[in-house]
């Protein structure tokens, strides 16, 4: 496959799943306001964190207030992460791939680029704020099924997919990170009514509220953690995502299970195996921030190596020149 396709399919992967990710943040923290007895200050400043862009929003924007932050996260186009910018990227990247991809694919990604572009100048009204997050989440869930089901699942379906579960795995760390150290309870508020709201809010984050409780009823600070971070079974944890990355980077270099070809295959690895054998008890006595720093910096290194193996464009090598084979004249005497 051609490092053109390999590189579009993995970013169209990668901004479908970010776009979700962001219009979700934004939807739970509306849903969250209605929960609150009076809207916190500092609510709105952790999504603008999480996507790692708050110099830029605090350079164009100031205070976090709820309208800044929502038109810096859903609308923005000078924001190269918001709504808005992710599907227009997606776009460009289906557009680059369209001999691969599947024509239902092609025309999703089309309209759900104009539905949200729609929206820049006829934003929705408060009381349909919330539905308008949740019709870009299931419009991204709606893209992954016609991924799945239409789409042949070789090369380029294993590409999409590790740009999909490289994304997942990087948003749930940064969630957790950050909102993890602005929910840390004050002593007085452990086990109340304010606390359990927060930390479901927490999973909500991530989709993963209901699955929680089916597995651990309470809600547990140290429980979230290991949920989101360990969970072999729930698709947005840590380590279901990188556990499904391996086997689709393995199918892509033909690799079998135990060994490795190349230095993307290793990395992830070793990462993969680290969540494996991690014990959050550990993960917290250590430093919850520490561990999912130092997380995130490997799961880039992992996206640089996957990059220089898979993805960057290289020159063709030049064909060897012909040998220049001389006939030596005879002299004649």
């Amino acid at each position: 496959m051609l490092s053109r396709l390999a590189d579009s399919l993995f970013w169209l992967g990668r901004y479908v799943e970010r776009a979700e990710n962001v219009a979700r943040f934004i939807g739970v923290n509306l849903n969250l306001m209605l929960d609150l007895p009076m809207e916190p200050a500092h609510q709105w400043r952790p999504l603008a964190v999480t996507t790692g862009d708050y110099a830029a929003f605090e350079k164009n924007y100031g205070d976090p207030t709820r309208d800044n932050v929502i038109q810096f996260l859903m609308y923005d186009v000078n924001n190269p992460n918001s709504v808005l910018s992710c599907l227009q990227k997606a776009r460009e990247n289906a557009r680059t791939s369209r001999e691969v991809i599947s024509s239902e694919m092609w025309e999703h990604v089309n309209i759900f680029y104009h539905q949200v572009s729609g929206a820049l100048n006829n934003p929705p009204h408060d009381d349909f704020l919330y539905h308008f997050c949740r019709q870009v989440r299931f419009n991204s869930h709606l893209f992954s099924g016609l991924s799945d089901d239409t789409m042949s699942h070789n090369e380029a379906w294993h590409f999409l997919r590790l740009g999909r579960l490289f994304e997942r795995a990087d948003k749930t760390a940064r969630i957790l990170d950050v909102k993890y150290f602005f929910l840390l309870p004050k002593v007085e508020d452990i086990g109340t009514p304010y606390d359990i709201i927060l930390w479901t809010a927490l999973l909500k984050s991530a989709s993963a509220s209901e699955m929680y409780r089916k597995k651990h009823s309470l809600i547990q600070p140290a429980k979230v953690a290991e949920f989101l971070m360990l969970d072999p079974d729930f698709p947005r944890s840590m380590r279901y995502c990188l556990v499904n990355a391996e086997k689709s980077l393995r199918a892509v270099a033909n690799t079998p299970p135990g060994t490795y070809s190349n230095n993307a295959e290793k990395q992830l690895g070793l990462l993969r195996a680290e969540l494996d054998y991690a014990d959050v008890g550990d993960i917290i006595k250590n430093g919850l921030h520490e561990y999912l720093d130092n997380f995130e910096g490997k799961l880039n290194s992992v996206g640089d190596a996957l990059f220089s193996v898979f993805l960057a464009f290289r020159p063709l090598p030049k064909e060897a020149e012909p040998v220049q084979i001389h006939k030596m004249e005879t002299q004649q005497q």
